[in-house]
């Protein structure tokens, strides 16, 4: 017994380093065109105009928010494993292709392929988490998980900038550097990443009673839709969409215009300087969902909506001062409110689209509810792509701080709710989604 519970603490480490690995790795390939930008738009040889750019970020977040529709599904049905790897080495290729061959036809098939390649990440290794942790540890152990995309989108820019405009001098590198991380990942991910502790002969965390011949026989013929459909019947998971839609937007356009954004304002800051000063906002990032995590339940005991809340108040604030904040021409100010936006933008982010997987998700519909409340998010990223190619930076600043306002009003009405596993109507039937509506007070 001694044994089995040291190799159940082993492949949980395991797991859950290499997850947080590959979540990370992703965001070499997305972030890689965000850097590539500075130099492109310098290249008399391969030129592209703000607009261009927009309309290629918004091809990638189109197929990036259907892909998280779609793969957390086919997550639930086939596994992490094949959907994840995939997704891995086909980013790579496409990073490869797009600093190898620079015309527009190949970049719009590429960030296309990019997007759906992309979107398998976040719902199936939710899901995988979730098979090797228990209910009651999943809520901090994906907290403290969800740091892998703030430090990814941390270490990402100033290496893709490193490699394009100073050990290269050309922008395609900042491509071809970025691939060769994720495919290195992929190989680490392959070697290392199981599916399920049944994989590895040790028993289900949360074991489901046998199922009869007839049910056996009636779960076959459920449709790969069901799970969606139950999903859909929960309007706590569908409030959790439309703020997630409203909060995205911000977030996208600072990662895939940050660097742009700076040094269009303060272009004494030089190429590799505009790809650096960002990295505030991601390295609060590192802090938000920490943070957040533990304010709700030492401060407001348990209930997760008030910590959002205030987070995402304070989020409309910073984002509001932030345009003055450029054309004060103070880098030390611009760092600290993108550093603010951070803390108070990644803590909701990571809370919001978590609780879908920890609160209402099950073993066989983690990755569908995860994947859908994304997908929302990912709907309203698409924005955050396009609005700073169209328009001027201080209007798209002023609908991100109405947008974050917004997504605090819808969140207000569930300031009460509470985890189903402290303070929750729990209802179990086998081989059904698990039927939880938490309580208030």
């Amino acid at each position: 017994m001694n044994k089995q519970i040291g190799t159940i603490k082993r492949w949980r480490v395991q797991i859950f380093a290499i997850t947080w690995l590959a979540y990370a790795a992703f965001y070499f390939t997305r972030k890689a065109f965000s850097v590539a930008k500075l130099g492109i738009a310098d290249d008399p040889a391969f030129h592209l105009d703000k607009m261009a750019m927009a309309n290629l970020d918004a091809i990638y977040l189109t197929a990036y928010a259907v892909g998280q529709f779609a793969w957390g599904m086919l997550a639930d049905r086939f596994g992490p494993r094949v959907v994840v790897l995939g997704g891995l080495l086909i980013s790579a290729a496409a990073a490869l292709v797009m600093g190898s061959v620079a015309t527009l036809p190949i970049f719009a098939t590429c960030m296309l392929i990019q997007g759906l390649a992309q979107s398998t990440g976040w719902s199936g290794l939710c899901k995988n988490i979730g098979s090797f942790f228990p209910a009651q540890q999943r809520g901090r152990v994906l907290g403290l998980w969800s740091s892998c995309y703030a430090f990814g989108g941390l270490v990402a820019s100033p290496f893709a900038g490193w490699w394009a405009y100073t050990l290269v001098g050309s922008w395609h590198a900042a491509f071809i550097s970025s691939a060769a991380v994720v495919g290195l990942v992929a190989l680490l991910f392959f070697i290392f990443q199981r599916n399920k502790p049944e994989d590895v002969g040790l028993p289900a965390v949360e074991p489901e009673p046998e199922p009869s011949a007839e049910q056996a026989d009636a779960e076959r013929r459920i449709s790969v839709w069901e799970p969606l459909r139950e999903i859909l019947r929960n309007r706590t998971v569908l409030t959790l969409g439309f703020a997630y839609f409203l909060l995205k937007p911000a977030r996208y356009a600072i990662l895939l215009w940050g660097p742009v954004i700076v040094y269009e304002q303060m272009p004494s800051v030089g190429k590799v300087g505009a790809a650096i000063v960002p990295t505030a906002f991601e390295l609060a990032g590192l802090l938000g969902p920490i943070m957040i995590g533990l304010a709700s339940d030492k401060l407001f005991g348990a209930r997760r909506m008030p910590a959002c809340v205030l987070s995402l108040l304070a989020l409309t604030v910073a984002l509001a001062l932030f345009m003055g904040a450029l054309h004060s021409g103070s880098v030390l100010l611009v760092v600290v409110l993108l550093f603010v936006m951070g803390l108070t933008l990644y803590g909701p982010d990571s809370m919001i689209s978590g609780a879908a997987a920890i609160d209402f998700g099950t073993a066989k519909a983690g990755a569908t509810a995860a994947g859908f409340v994304n997908g929302c998010g990912s709907v309203g990223a698409i924005l955050g792509g396009l609005l700073p190619g169209y328009f001027d930076t201080v209007t798209v600043f002023i609908v991100f701080a109405g947008c974050a306002l917004f997504s605090a009003l819808v969140l207000m009405p569930h300031w009460n709710s509470r985890p189903a596993g402290l303070k929750a109507s729990c209802v179990f039937v086998p081989n059904r989604p698990l039927s939880i509506k938490p309580l208030r007070g």
